[in-house]
């Protein structure tokens, strides 16, 4: 029996701010991997979500990067984001093949949920605000959302009026995609679950080959190859040793990393492109 998607109302992954997962059905996770940004054949680990917190790809003191920890479950394949957001949906989706990308936001702009097909965006919402839907066909799944008490038949307005449970709001917009796609996850992937590791973002990074070098002179982890990232706290340990100035521009990255996270908040874009 699959564990469906609506268990994924307000959870998060082991950076403790974020749960974003491709799903695509009709192709294996490597190929989903690959259309996401991965090198074919590069995958490191396996590893669990709490081990992806030792690749540090979610600290904003370093170049941009991301990795995907990918499985297969119920007839989809998926893709776990950790660092810098991405959306490929449009790529992932090419060539016949459906795709879903599940965006958690704690606050507002909401979590978000889009469905795509062929490489195009068919429908979507925002959790708890149905009424706003994108896509090509914005109204595909309308009949769902009346059958699942979110909205009347004029998809304008709300069954719920006054105060809810928010929670239990977001979990009947997710199963709405559960029903109707068969969508499912498993619950395991944020707990048990040693899955394999692709980088698709910002790999290989620079400096790599020469932290790389300076880390194996001096006795340091050395970074997973394959991935071709570096870790943040072993890039805070070569810029102290290396850099007689590293103070003073880690006083001022400190300051900039704190701006840059408000800034990635406040402007993480809708899937309209409109930004926030």
């Amino acid at each position: 029996m699959s564990d469906g998607v609506q268990w994924m109302a307000g959870a998060v992954t082991s950076s403790g701010w974020m749960f974003d997962v491709h799903f695509a059905r009709g192709i294996d996770a490597e190929e989903l991997a690959v259309r996401m940004g991965a090198r074919r054949g590069a995958a490191a680990g396996p590893m669990t979500d709490a081990e992806i917190a030792g690749l540090e790809v979610d600290s904003y003191d370093g170049p941009d990067s991301a990795v995907v920890r990918v499985g297969e479950h119920a007839g989809w394949a998926f893709a776990v984001l950790y660092g810098c957001y991405l959306d490929r949906l449009e790529e992932v989706s090419r060539d016949g093949v459906e795709a879903v990308h599940h965006h958690y936001n704690s606050e507002h702009p909401p979590t978000t949920v889009l469905y795509a097909r062929d490489g195009r965006i068919v429908c979507g919402y925002g959790l708890c605000e149905e009424r706003i839907r994108w896509g090509e066909e914005p109204d595909l799944f309308l009949p769902d959302l009346v059958a699942a008490g979110i909205l009347h038949p004029d998809g304008d307005t709300y069954q719920d009026t006054g105060n809810y449970d928010h929670d239990e709001r977001r979990r009947r917009g997710l199963a709405v995609f559960e029903k109707r796609l068969g969508l499912s996850l498993p619950r395991t992937v944020l707990t048990e679950d040693r899955l394999p590791v692709y980088a698709v973002e910002g790999s290989p990074a620079d400096d790599f080959e020469e932290i790389s070098a300076w880390a194996g002179a001096n006795g340091r982890p050395l970074p997973d190859r394959r991935l071709g990232l570096v870790p943040a706290g072993l890039r805070r340990e070569y810029e102290q040793a290396t850099d007689p100035r590293w103070w003073e521009r880690g006083t001022w990255r400190s300051v900039a990393a704190s701006t840059l996270h408000a800034e990635a908040v406040l402007k993480a874009p809708d899937p309209d492109g409109t930004e926030h």
